[in-house]
């Protein structure tokens, strides 16, 4: 049992490792091209959530067994935890691909990753401590930034708003299921626990893609089989194993480079053109990137996703 944070006397320590950092930046840039093969896909936008599970759960297992990893290692009293972080998971996803459909792509990038504030927020309460000035001015900017990639839809126009809410729901659901990961990391590999967690979710997955009726059988295996290796084995596998290094904070505004991605993809592929906003919004996150990269926790803020996890624990 650790000490709370309140009490614990560490030193300041940096906002994360250079290879944890550059996991997280590379695991973004490819979650990024997520809702592009949702797009793709032939069948409806939940299913398509489901493909992405089911395909890669046996690739992350046998990575796991090629690399000779114990895949039950670290498990003991955390299947229940391992298991809501699935559930939840495959809520976040169906509310997200569906929302995907009816956005832009740099919208439903942009609020899917809404945990950008939500997750800070509860590290940031986890650790009883205010940021630093440093990591405020970081946050600051990033919303900021946020905000001005909208871009055109500052209006929130009809046609975008249903979407742009149930993308929103998702970033609510995706910081439940980083704070459970957070959790899981801290006795688990994240390789094993990716892998688990996303086996939780693969049922409940399909289930939701039943009941909204939709397509599930492929006509194109070639999408989501992109969709599995991009999403979920490399883009979920290097967040994964970045949260167990990486405080909220780091780990929240990178998740902002997922819209800018996204919206040059939507402005390559479908015309969704960037304006100057988007523009000034995407050097505002890149700023903040590099001010929380070099910042320091202060004394009695936990430094790691996985202290934060064992504080609660």
């Amino acid at each position: 049992m650790h000490d709370s944070a309140a009490t614990t006397k560490a030193e300041p320590q940096p906002s994360g490792a250079a290879l944890p950092f550059a996991a997280l930046l590379l695991g973004n840039l490819a979650l990024a091209f997520g809702p592009w093969f949702v797009r793709l896909a032939d069948v409806g936008p939940v299913a398509a959530g489901f493909w992405r599970l089911t395909l890669g759960v046996p690739i992350l297992f046998a990575i796991l067994l090629i690399g000779r990893g114990k895949p039950l290692e670290g498990t003991r009293g955390l299947w229940g935890v391992l298991v809501i972080a699935g559930v939840v998971f495959a809520g976040d996803l169906a509310a997200w691909h569906i929302g995907i459909l009816q956005t832009n792509l740099a919208n439903a990038a942009l609020f899917g990753n809404s945990a950008t504030l939500m997750y800070p927020i509860w590290g940031f309460l986890i650790a009883r401590a205010w940021p630093t000035r440093q990591q405020g001015i970081a946050l600051a900017l990033a919303a900021i930034g946020a905000g001005l990639l909208l871009g055109r839809s500052y209006e929130l126009s009809p046609q975008n708003l249903v979407g742009d809410l149930l993308c929103l729901l998702a970033g609510a659901l995706y910081t439940v299921y980083f704070i459970m990961m957070a959790r899981a990391r801290a006795a688990m590999a994240p390789l094993p626990a990716l892998a688990w967690s996303s086996l939780a979710g693969t049922v409940p997955m399909l289930l939701f893609a039943v009941a909204l009726g939709e397509q599930i059988w492929p006509q194109n295996w070639g999408v989501l089989v992109g969709l599995a290796l991009a999403s979920q084995v490399v883009g979920q596998g290097l967040m994964i194993y970045a949260l167990g290094h990486l405080s909220p904070l780091v780990v929240g505004i990178a998740l902002l480079t997922q819209p800018v991605v996204a919206g040059t993809v939507g402005w390559i592929v479908y015309g969704e053109r960037l304006g100057a906003p988007d523009l000034i919004g995407a050097a505002l996150v890149a700023i903040a990137l590099v001010l929380v990269r070099r910042g320091r926790s202060p004394p009695g803020q936990v430094a790691s996703s996985e202290a934060e996890a064992k504080s609660v624990s």
